[in-house]
């Protein structure tokens, strides 16, 4: 007999086009979403339009299946996963139908962005109002489901307030359009009309309830709107096809206050006599939440703020900056702070507001590390009694022993928050708070979500919240819609137990066994997979904001090549249940397989996952002791196949240039016969200093020392960058010391999860360059994938060594070193126009500043590509990854290549993203070293 799953799985492939899935790689994906929950479905769907939606809602009737919606899968409240049929409608349902600019309103798909939104509307002057910190990759059908708000929700109002018409199927299977008649439901008006009093004391109290449904709406005095009372209701009594919502004008010139305060109940206190200046937002941020970025992302990230351990930031708009900024004047007067920083709309204030954007992921961990969960991160109160209810809120943690990092829309008295529950081994801690902190916060008259809905999270808790009879009216609204509970079942109405389906327990340690440490994470991998709490940042395009996280995904658009859903697989090989097979499971591997190794996510994702570490790790398990791939011995070993091509690297290259002959190769190398193979140097940079003397660190030079490392692939394939780093260096007044030895990073050998293999080169390396390390001698890298390795992975592959962590802490690269040294003059660059690709490592682990800062000041014209140039190392080469690849380079590199203007150099340090550039698109790139050689004269000599 077929199994239920299958059954439903065959009905939904004949009525639709789009993918549907069993398989438990899908499964796993889609498994949870940004909450503490875990309910694997039995199917997910990917619709390609909206009748295809409704085939989907009919396939459910009529198997009886539950159906849950899911966008962006940024829910934090567990309302986005269910155990029947998961529709992910991100994948094909965002298109833009209309922007009517006369009527400043659009007509959208459920699955479109609503930064995508924002874009289109932006030629109009128009935007969305409500814009909730996930603006980037959060769909319109999941604000529709949440009544998201975000911090300008105090200028515009909640989605509810936004949304002007909504075309669902109800659970009866009724396909109708929701605007403001009642009647299209049977039986509504007369609930309406028998409840008043009920809608009339419980429901639409201040601003920021959202828990329950909104059904204030539907009284007539409010217009009877029952598109604005199906905002909000988690998908538990429609389904949306398409939604008509408002748009508004975007703000001028907006001026940013920031204003300091003791801590941030005192800054809530001031709330109140700041809302009389009709501010466009006023959000809270934390000293404690601060400092985490400063420990984790480097004091440079974070602007310069007032005095305090609290703020305000406070949006004030106006026709002009000059009225913004007059504004901002009266507003400081009304303050109660002398603590005020006033910025215009610029890099400073974007800054700051990218900080309030991360605060999801950033407070995924405590001041003191330890990991902090969802639950209560969403209550709300009227802003008047925000100062009390925090004061009281961070007694209540202090009596449980927990701690959090606040933050939040304070102009509406909603508080975001996760707090260090214990949730490794149950429930019982996470129940007893959330009951107590639901007491606390509806004694102050306040409401279980502020925009988040409730979810699995708070739902049980509603009668805490409502009387009896109101919560008896939620049923029966439900009921008109879904008689036969299969929308989004267990949520809102007859909810389940707050503490059931929780991820975290599930998963028992995973001990370190002799290759990464993960000492930020307490040596289990566990810890470190369950970093990712599913913000969903990796699904966002964040290249115009100069971040480069998730190439992958942007290349493919599916779940299972991002981050997340990379982790989310992770998780589940952890707990053992869908994903069975251990590290070796095909599901692990299919995940991991477009994964680029670019590390990109360890700086943008604001969890901290190293999905690069994950990859290195889970492939050194799964391999360790058995046969490898042939790519891995063939890339892996990279550096000990130059060695021996340095043998005869001219004929090497004559072989390598036959093409018939190089493609036989590649495929027996388990590489893409597209590829060519990168010519070796006719001679390596060793071979060329043969019989020059190097020296020791106390050789006596007056000069002061650094050490120049040249790597794997500067030795064998580029040796003109290593002379010219010497020349550059030597002209800003050093004495380049060249160690005689190789010193390998053993990167090609930790990228194919080589680790022990990875571990002998180091241990090598640190022979090598330690003792300069110790005496306090730089040691400038030029690769930056290899000088990556030293800065990072080295400490994680030796935890407590210290000469490993004295060599992480000397190596620098050309730009950190030469910023050092006072008075030299940088060759002039004026006439010099770069496109410039930072190479992924770079950019992920010692950041691009000082190079940016260097080529600036020696006069150049830059553009700076934000992404991945696509290659990334052995990704690029290897057999499966090509169009991949490509696609990769699609999405930056190559269209900045097209558009460069004439003359402009290609500017890249790493031999991957040079290699790319010219392969594909037959660019030929130069390094900052050999850019900086180039302009430097010749030295007289000496009489």
């Amino acid at each position: 007999m077929t199994d239920p799953a299958t059954a439903v799985a065959d009905a939904l492939r004949s009525a639709i086009d789009g993918e549907v899935s069993i398989s438990t790689s899908r499964r796993a994906q889609y498994s949870s979403d940004a909450s503490n929950y875990r309910v694997p479905p039995s199917v997910v769907a990917f619709p390609r339009t909206t009748d295809e939606l409704a085939a989907i809602t009919d396939v459910s009737r009529a198997h009886g299946m539950p159906l849950t919606l899911r966008g962006a899968g940024t829910s934090v409240a567990g309302n986005a996963i269910g155990s029947g049929i998961v529709v992910d409608t991100s994948r094909h349902l965002n298109r833009i139908l209309e922007i009517d600019a006369d009527s400043r309103t659009a007509l959208v798909e459920p699955g479109v962005v609503l930064s995508a939104l924002n874009s289109a509307a932006a030629p109009h002057g128009l935007r969305f109002g409500p814009d909730p910190s996930t603006h980037a990759r959060a769909t319109v059908g999941g604000l529709i489901g949440n009544n998201a708000c975000g911090a300008h929700a105090l200028a515009y109002g909640r989605t509810a307030d936004n949304v002007v018409s909504l075309e669902v199927i109800d659970g009866t299977g009724r396909r109708y359009e929701a605007a403001q008649d009642l009647s299209v439901v049977p039986g509504l008006r007369s609930l309406v009309d028998d409840e008043l009093e009920i809608l009339r004391l419980e429901f639409g109290r201040f601003g920021r309830q959202v828990s329950g449904y909104s059904l204030e709406h539907l009284l007539p005095e409010n217009g009877t709107r029952l598109a604005r009372a199906l905002v909000g209701t988690e998908g538990t009594v429609a389904t949306i096809l398409q939604a008509r919502v408002r748009l508004v004008q975007v703000p001028v010139a907006p001026a940013l206050v920031v204003l300091g305060y003791p801590d941030m109940a005192t800054a809530a206190d001031a709330v109140p006599a700041l809302l009389a200046h009709r501010p466009l937002a006023i959000e809270g941020l934390d000293a404690r939440l601060v400092d985490v970025i400063r420990r984790h992302k480097g004091a440079s990230r974070v602007p310069e703020l007032p005095a305090g351990g609290g703020w305000l930031l406070v949006e004030v708009g106006g026709e002009s900056a000059a009225e913004a900024l007059y504004a901002a004047g009266l507003l400081v007067q009304d303050a109660a702070t002398t603590a005020v920083r006033v910025l215009p709309a610029g890099p400073e204030a974007a800054a700051l507001w990218r900080i309030r954007e991360d605060g999801a992921g950033l407070a995924g961990r405590t001041a003191a590390g330890t990991q902090a969960w969802p639950g209560w991160e969403d209550a709300a109160v009227s802003p008047e009694r925000l100062g009390s209810y925090l004061r009281e809120f961070e007694t209540l943690m202090d009596d449980y022993g927990v701690s959090g990092l606040p933050y939040g829309h304070f102009g509406d008295g909603c508080i975001h928050v996760r707090i260090d529950i214990p949730l490794e081994r149950d429930g019982s801690v996470l129940r007893s708070f959330m009951v107590d902190a639901a007491k606390l916060v509806t004694s102050h008259g306040g409401s279980l979500s502020g925009e988040h809905g409730d979810g699995r999270a708070r739902g049980e808790l509603l009668s805490l919240m409502y009387s009896p009879e109101a919560i008896a009216l939620l049923g029966r609204f439900k009921a008109l819609f879904d008689p036969n509970n299969l929308l989004n079942p267990g949520i809102i109405v007859d909810p389940a137990p707050l503490d059931a389906d929780l991820r975290r327990p599930r998963a028992l340690p995973v001990v370190r066994v002799n290759g990464f440490a993960f000492t930020h994470d307490d040596g289990d991998f566990t810890k470190a997979a369950h970093r990712c709490v599913g913000v969903g940042k990796c699904r966002a395009d964040s290249g115009a904001s100069g971040g480069f996280m998730c190439p992958s995904y942007q290349a493919t658009m599916d779940e299972n090549d991002v981050t997340r859903g990379r982790a989310r697989v992770l998780q589940e090989m952890i707990n053992g249940e869908l994903v069975s097979d251990g590290w070796r499971s095909q599901e692990v591997h299919d995940a991991l397989d477009l994964c680029l190794s670019c590390k990109a996510c360890s700086r943008d994702c604001p969890a901290g996952v190293d999905m690069a570490q994950y990859k290195s790790e889970v492939l050194y398990r799964s391999f360790r002791g058995r046969l490898r791939p042939v790519s891995h011995y063939v890339l892996g070993w990279l550096p000990r196949w130059a060695r021996l091509a340095a043998i005869a690297p001219r004929l090497v290259n004559v072989v390598a240039g036959v093409r018939p002959l190089a493609k036989v190769g590649l495929r027996l190398g388990g590489m893409d016969s597209r590829r060519e193979i990168p010519a070796f140097a006719d001679r390596t940079f060793r071979q060329s200093r043969r019989g020059v003397a190097s020296h020791d660190p106390g050789c006596g030079h007056q000069a002061p020392h650094v050490v120049l490392w040249v790597d794997s692939f500067s030795n064998s394939f580029t040796p003109g960058n290593a002379g010219a780093a010497i020349r550059v260096l030597e002209d800003a007044g050093f004495h380049v010391v060249v160690p005689d030895e190789d010193a390998c990073c053993g990167l090609t050998w930790i990228s194919t999860g080589q680790l022990d293999g990875a571990r002998r080169r180091l241990s090598r390396l640190l022979d090598v360059l330690g003792p300069y390390a110790e005496a306090g001698i730089p040691i400038v890298g030029l690769e930056p994938s290899c000088t990556a390795v030293l800065r990072s992975d080295l400490v994680d592959l030796f935890p407590g060594n210290a000469r490993a962590t004295a060599v992480s802490g000397a190596t620098v690269t050309m730009a950190e070193v030469l910023a050092t040294v006072e008075g030299w003059i940088p060759p002039d660059l004026s006439d010099v126009v770069a496109v410039v690709q930072p190479h992924c490592h770079q950019y992920s682990v010692m950041g691009f500043d000082f190079d940016r800062a260097l080529l600036e000041r020696a006069g150049a014209n830059i553009t700076t590509i934000a992404g991945c140039c696509g290659l990334a190392g052995n990704f690029g080469m290897e057999k499966g990854h090509y169009d991949t690849s490509v696609a990769v380079a699609e999405h930056a590199l190559l269209p900045a290549l097209r558009a460069r203007p004439e003359g402009a150099i290609f500017l890249a340090d790493g031999f991957s993203c040079r290699t790319q550039a010219d392969q594909l698109a037959g660019v030929e790139g130069t390094t900052l070293s050999e850019l900086l050689a180039d302009r430097i004269p010749a030295r007289q000599p000496v009489a």
